[in-house]
């Protein structure tokens, strides 16, 4: 018979340790924006932030370090101020999309 694990006892994922290229995190960002939720965008953008170094996108973004880690926190809903700033630090940007 097989043990089962309970979900508890996995150890948790962070993406960040596989946002290595500008392309994954292009890659990343598409699939978080399409599901429309600005906390999961938020907690995203924090990921991204933590593989380049919260310091160095704090200065970059012109945004304090304590004040990136409260914005981008996963409950986080941050302003697209904010958003479009740490884009612009991490080299990424926005696109829009015709949707169907």
């Amino acid at each position: 018979m097989s043990k089962k694990i309970r979900i508890s006892d996995l150890p948790e994922l962070d993406f960040s340790e596989h946002l290595d290229s500008e392309q994954a995190v292009a890659e990343y960002l598409t699939v978080i924006l399409e599901e429309n939720d600005p906390a999961l965008l938020a907690a995203a953008l924090g990921d991204i932030a933590r593989a380049r170094g919260m310091s160095e996108i704090a200065k970059a973004s012109g945004i304090t370090r304590e004040a990136l880690y409260k914005a981008l926190r996963p409950d986080a809903q941050p302003r697209f101020d904010t958003v479009n700033r740490v884009c612009a630090a991490l080299g990424v940007k926005l696109v829009a999309q015709a949707v169907g």
